[in-house]
């Protein structure tokens, strides 16, 4: 069998090393359009949790992570003065550079060819009996046979842009910060000894009101918005003390989560999506290169396992593959939304709530106290301070009604209820319906139905930007749902199975 990888990221690289690994005899050829030691953006991160397949796969990333890495237990969130840390989460980073060369030395070392400079098409792959395509979120080959994959792409509101910087974060660093333009914040976390990454995120109306739209975003790869490194250094100076912030293609964008039907066809060839050709998360919640990374593992085991049957392999592939991915992209999709309100957060919480807000936003109070016990023990000391008792104990008088308790076993009659959307495209209307309610006189407004991150942007959107009372009603949640709903301002009251 010949093979050719179109893309020679960190997935390509990979599958090429472990294809040949397993399989001598298969011929796997990379081609990548940029030079050998080109990359954009920094660095890479990896969760603990998410890297024990890679490791059992090669051991090529936990070398890399080993010699030339930076890891960290603790994730810190800086808001309004105050530096909040929470164990339990550990991760590793290395600069991308680094682990893109190490790579292509395993590939080499196995008997894969790889060709640099070599942007390549469809056409130009006739001699090979499958194509993957590795090349990217914009991948030229999907592109080349759509719609046989059936892609669809979701674009963020908020606005991001990739930088690094010689200041050394200790790990993973959240910093928000209120400037004269609006709220910006920062994804922060080392990748070598003297470089960390430095991603910045912020609203469309902070963007515009700083004047940072005036970069040219369509010209092609390579320039970098000097104007925007100079404004964020300004606003940041105190954070970086006195460092700087360095550049590799940052501009600002709007992230794009893509989805895609099929990750296979067979017509007019066999060819195969890997990575970010198929899919993205938001780098909140999954770093795309452990992703594609892991897509590899599990074409190559099935691409040997299955050496006289390509359409059963390719679908044994997606079969085994797509279930993690289709899980990170559900779990992305609420930590997307809270960085489209974070300054909504940044403005309504104190410290502690904000960072607890924060790091709930995908995972509940019990499971975050199996982390950190003492930063959970913390959050609650706070409410407790605030109102005397824990938080589902805590009574709420509202509307004319008392409830000695925040968890509620039925729905209050003079509740007036929204149905959340099942998506963002229903959210307009729903806004519009709680506002309707809050005009009419409604005290108290409950939310049901829908996905679980409409639900929380309603029962928000009832809480924060009209300042009543929320219920939440969620029939699949709990006791321990319910903590983490009302201790992180998510909602006032819940209704659980």
């Amino acid at each position: 069998m010949r093979i050719a990888v179109v893309g020679g990221g960190p997935g390509g690289l990979f599958l090429a090393a472990l294809v040949r690994k397993a399989d001598p005899s298969i011929e796997v050829t990379v081609f990548e359009r940029n030079r050998a030691d080109d990359t954009f953006g920094f660095g890479v991160v990896f969760s603990d949790r998410t890297l024990a397949a890679i490791h059992r796969a090669d051991p090529v990333l936990r070398e890399a992570l080993d010699a030339h890495g930076r890891h960290w237990d603790a994730i810190e969130v800086r808001l309004k003065g105050e530096r909040l840390r929470c164990a339990g989460n550990g991760m590793a980073a290395i600069v991308r550079r680094t682990l893109l060369r190490l790579l292509q030395d395993r590939a080499r070392r196995f008997g894969a060819e790889l060709r640099f400079g070599a942007e390549v098409g469809l056409a130009d792959l006739e001699d090979y009996d499958l194509v993957v395509a590795a090349d990217g979120t914009g991948s030229r080959i999907r592109d080349e046979l759509e719609p046989a994959f059936g892609s669809r792409v979701d674009t963020a509101s908020a606005k991001f842009a990739w930088f690094g910087t010689d200041y050394r974060f200790d790990g993973l660093t959240f910093v928000h910060q209120r400037g004269p333009h609006g709220v910006f914040a920062v994804h922060g976390y080392p990748i070598s000894h003297d470089t960390s990454t430095f991603i910045v995120e912020t609203d469309q109306a902070s963007w515009r009101a700083a004047g940072l739209d005036e970069f040219d975003v369509t010209a092609p790869p390579g320039p970098s918005d000097t104007q925007s490194q100079a404004y964020l250094e300004e606003l940041f100076a105190d954070q970086l003390d006195g460092h700087k912030l360095l550049v590799n293609n940052s501009r600002w964008g709007n992230f794009r989560t893509r989805r895609t039907s099929r990750w296979v066809t067979l017509e007019p060839r066999p060819v195969v999506l890997l990575g970010d050709a198929a899919h993205t998360a938001h780098f909140s919640v999954g770093s795309g290169t452990k992703m594609a990374m892991e897509d590899a593992i599990e074409l190559a085991r099935a691409l040997t396992a299955r050496p006289g049957d390509l359409p059963a392999a390719l679908a044994g592939y997606e079969a085994a593959a797509r279930p993690s991915v289709d899980k990170i992209q559900d779990s992305a999709r609420p930590s997307l939304s809270w960085w489209e309100h974070f300054g909504r957060y940044h403005d309504a919480f104190p410290p502690w709530r904000f960072a607890y807000h924060f790091l709930s936003r995908s995972i509940s109070d019990a499971r975050l106290a199996r982390r950190d016990p003492a930063f959970v023990r913390r959050v609650h000391a706070e409410w407790v301070g605030e109102h005397g008792t824990e938080p589902l104990e805590t009574p709420l008088a509202v509307g004319g009604l008392r409830f000695p308790g925040r968890l509620l076993t039925r729905l209050p009659e003079s509740a007036p209820l929204v149905t959340a959307p099942d998506d963002d495209a229903g959210l307009p209307a729903a806004l519009d319906r709680v506002a309707g309610l809050v005009a009419g006189g409604a005290e108290l407004v409950a939310v049901h139905g829908g996905a679980a991150h409409t639900r929380t942007l309603l029962c928000e959107q009832v809480r924060l930007a009209h300042g009543r009372a929320a219920v939440l009603v969620d029939p699949a949640s709990d006791a321990d749902g319910a903590v983490t709903a009302v201790l992180s301002g998510r909602a006032d009251l819940v209704v659980a199975g």
